[in-house]
């Protein structure tokens, strides 16, 4: 996971249009041009009317509350880890309980760091550490930063929406099931300042430097929307060569109650800065 950034495989397309002589050219290269800007202009609307559709059903995610369970898979190319959030959020009240897991597929007996989280009040509590003995950290959520490629500030779900409103380029896949559930899918790429947004100063410096020795990098991002207009499947995939950052969050059971209380404040130990593979 500390190797550098694996440089993306870039491909070209060159479409090179001929030109012929005769005195009907200019009568069919109009039409061509017409038939093309129609054809640009059809392109865009349709893009837009997606980029619409998505934007809704995040607007309409954000009303309710749902069931998580996403899974990170960060891999360098000779090794995968594999983060697990699950829990329940609710984005009206600003509020979940969140158990988030490290595990090594490779090693299936290994036991595996874990961490339990709570947003409340603003704030997101950390715990389940044995050297915190009982007590829990915390950090104001306004102030977390994401210090991993496609890793939300604590893994805050939130921050998954904000990003996937913002997709670009939206297509339309079709139509499928999501655990049980019929579903549009749409696809589109996210913009380097949606990849980098709430991350640590350093973290978007490597990036950065990636960005110019590769002439571009490319985020995919694509969501599932179910009948009812709501989110039930995100995903954010930056395929690097052999090694890549790929993140699916499910979210299920839309509407359910969510019980996330404060721990005790005299268990509490502000924390400035929380980072590392568990936070994200």
């Amino acid at each position: 996971m500390q190797r550098p950034l694996v440089p993306l495989v870039v491909a070209a397309a060159l479409l090179c249009a001929g030109c012929s002589g005769g005195s009907d050219s200019g009568s069919g290269s109009g039409s061509a041009r017409g038939a093309e800007k129609s054809g640009n202009a059809s392109a865009s609307r349709s893009a837009a009317d997606h980029g619409a559709a998505v934007r809704a059903a995040v607007a309409a995610t954000k009303k309710t509350s749902a069931r998580i369970d996403e899974r990170i898979e960060i891999g360098d190319g000779t090794t995968e880890y594999v983060v697990s959030v699950k829990g329940d959020f609710d984005w009206a009240d600003a509020a979940g309980r969140l158990a988030v897991s490290l595990r090594n597929p490779a090693v299936p007996g290994k036991t595996s760091p874990r961490m339990d989280e709570i947003f409340a009040d603003g704030t997101v509590y950390v715990g389940g550490f044995a050297e915190l003995a009982g007590s829990w950290g915390s950090i104001r959520r306004d102030e977390a930063e994401a210090h991993y490629a496609l890793r939300a500030p604590m893994n805050d779900p939130e921050h998954v929406l904000r990003q996937v409103a913002q997709m670009r380029r939206i297509s339309r896949v079709g139509e499928e099931t999501v655990n049980g559930t019929p579903a549009v899918h749409y696809r589109g790429v996210l913009a380097d300042e949606t990849v980098t947004l709430r991350m640590a100063k350093d973290m978007r410096a490597k990036i950065d430097s990636a960005r110019e020795q590769i002439g571009g990098i490319t985020v995919y991002a694509d969501v599932w929307i179910d009948r009812k207009g709501q989110l039930v499947r995100t995903r954010l995939d930056w395929p690097m060569g052999a090694a890549g950052v790929k993140a699916t969050m499910n979210l299920a059971d839309h509407g359910k109650p969510v019980r996330a209380k404060a721990p005790d404040p005299g268990k509490v130990v502000p924390m400035p800065n929380l980072g590392g593979p568990l936070p994200g």
